[in-house]
């Protein structure tokens, strides 16, 4: 998966670096571009067209829900998360009517701040790699973008890592339909062929890929894994 372009929206200067750090910790990310007030986000919008906007609610020119409204309008494939000190109810479900992903308040602090990108960075993964919607499917993707601090640990399974789930992802959709084995895929993403198989076995669980035993002419049976696309 490719990495995140991130717009930052911030009138102090300060919080931008500490938002344009904050972002290059975390794996995946990587911020295009940053504006000081909505006219420039608006020319930027255009220009860069992120994948996700960082965005304050109180800005020079206009209100931060007033750009959520145009970004839903002019580009409705861009994600927002809100990062500000507004603690107003009213914008609050303003911004959630405008489909913002999520909704972070002032003071910034890392840990939460990693683990908002991790969930929207697993969100993006889950709705890319699904072949069709379910409910099951729509109610962890409801429930993770809605309830603030949701524990990482319950958005994947145990001995699951996003990152490295994606890897297996990726390396699976470059063999196609010719399916592959445990001991591949552990060559292809660098891990044993133990943890390859933990891996493969999770995507059968979440239906996003097929086991099948290639029998040869000797020796056990191989089991190999199509990705279901």
């Amino acid at each position: 998966m490719q990495k995140v372009e991130v717009l930052i929206v911030e009138d102090d200067l300060r919080i931008v670096d500490i938002n344009r750090r904050f972002v290059s910790k975390v794996d995946g990310f990587e911020v295009i571009a940053t504006a000081t007030n909505g006219a420039e986000a608006k020319e930027l919008l255009a220009v860069t067209h992120p994948h996700l906007v960082l965005l304050d609610v109180y800005l020079p020119d206009m209100l931060g829900i007033d750009l959520v409204w145009h970004i839903r309008q002019h580009y409705r494939d861009v994600d927002i998360i809100m990062i500000t000190a507004a603690k107003e109810m009213d914008i609050v479900q303003e911004s959630l009517r405008g489909g913002v992903f999520d909704y972070i308040v002032k003071p910034l602090v890392f840990e939460r701040f990693r683990e908002r990108l991790e969930n929207y960075r697993e969100h993006l993964l889950q709705t890319k790699a699904a072949r069709e919607i379910d409910q099951d499917l729509i109610d962890r993707i409801l429930t993770r973008s809605r309830i603030p601090g949701k524990p990482k640990e319950t958005a994947m399974p145990k001995g699951i890592d996003l990152l490295t789930l994606e890897k297996v992802l990726e390396a699976m959709r470059r063999t196609g339909n010719k399916g592959v084995s445990a001991e591949e895929i552990g060559k292809e993403i660098g891990t044993s062929r133990t943890t390859a198989r933990r891996y493969l076995e999770y995507l059968v669980q979440e239906k996003k890929a097929r086991p099948e035993l290639i029998y040869g002419t000797v020796g056990r049976p191989e089991r190999k894994y199509r990705y279901l696309s």
